[in-house]
This record gives structure tokens, sequence and C-alpha cells, in this order.
């Protein structure tokens, strides 16, 4: 699954907004390909033993929700990773989690189609990582008004996923 002449390592502290350093500091990795490819299994094996209408308290999100909003903010950085990738010199917007789970009415999509879409949306960000030029991982561009390199998008992706493996195993199992 990987490509040795195309991983980047891990991403220096001068790469990102010190806010993200909270997922970073969760993948041990430096070969991130496979970092973000274990977690497919990793995460399958814990979802499927999930009921996704379960909600830890009232007003908090359903597991539903939760793997949406996984899934919604996987495509989003990879947007980003492809944008800064590419040369894209504009900076892009925020991206308001609450609006987007809003808006993907989540509660009335079957708990099998988004274990699929999380897969589905994984397999598409590890293609467009592994097909990356070796330069572009060092290319950097703005978002949310923040700085970030290529490389330490790939690796919030893989840390915003284990910082939500971690609360559904702490709240929702």
């Amino acid at each position: 699954m990987t490509n040795p002449a195309n991983l980047p390592g891990r991403p220096k502290t001068d790469e990102y907004d010190a806010y993200y350093e909270r997922y970073i500091s969760l993948v041990s990795s430096a070969d991130i390909l496979a970092a973000l490819g274990h977690q497919i299994l990793q995460t399958r094996v814990l979802v499927s033993k999930l009921d996704g209408d379960y909600r830890y308290a009232p007003e908090k999100w359903s597991i539903r929700q939760v793997l949406n909003h996984v899934s919604d903010t996987e495509r989003a950085f990879a947007f980003r990773a492809l944008w800064f990738a590419r040369g894209f010199e504009e900076p892009l917007p925020g991206f308001d989690q609450n609006i987007a789970a809003a808006g993907a009415e989540a509660d009335g999509i079957s708990w099998a189609a988004h274990i699929e879409e999380f897969r589905s949306v994984r397999l598409a960000t590890i293609s467009l990582l592994r097909n990356m030029p070796p330069e572009a991982w060092e290319r950097r561009g703005v978002a949310s008004g923040n700085p970030f390199t290529v490389r330490a998008v790939a690796y919030i992706i893989a840390g915003h996923v284990e910082h939500h493996i971690g609360v559904v195993r702490q709240r929702y199992l």
C-alpha cells in the first residue's frame, strides 16, 4: 500500500498551527500511508460493535453523526492537501463541523452506508497521497487562517480519526 520513495516523514512543528498537535501527536507511525490504511480495519472493527443510533447523552451526536463527521472532515482535509499540493496559493475557508453535521442529516442514512462511506473516503485519500509527487509533500497553503504543509494535513487526517476512535471507546462503548 505504500511507496517508500514517496514517504514524507513526520511533519515539523512549523508546518501547522499548534492546535493541530493534538491530532498529529496521536499518529505514532512515520509511514503515514500505512497508518491511514491500518485505520480502515481498525475503524471497521470498532464500529461493527456499535449501534449507529446510540448517543451517550441527549444533546450529543449519535454515533452515525460521529462517523459522518469523520468522513466529512477527511474530505475537507484531503481537498486541502490536493489544493496545496497542486500549487494553488489562494487561502481556503474554514470548515464548521456543526454546519456540516446539520446539513448531512446523518441519522437518516443507514449505519452500513456510513461504514462503507468511511472506507471509500479513506481509500480515496490514500490514493491521492500515494500518488503525490515527492516535492508536493512540503508545499504550503493556508486554510481556516492557519498555515499547513501537505505532510501536516496527512497526519492531521490520521490523527483526527485516532482522536474520534478514542472518544468512541471512552463514551460510546
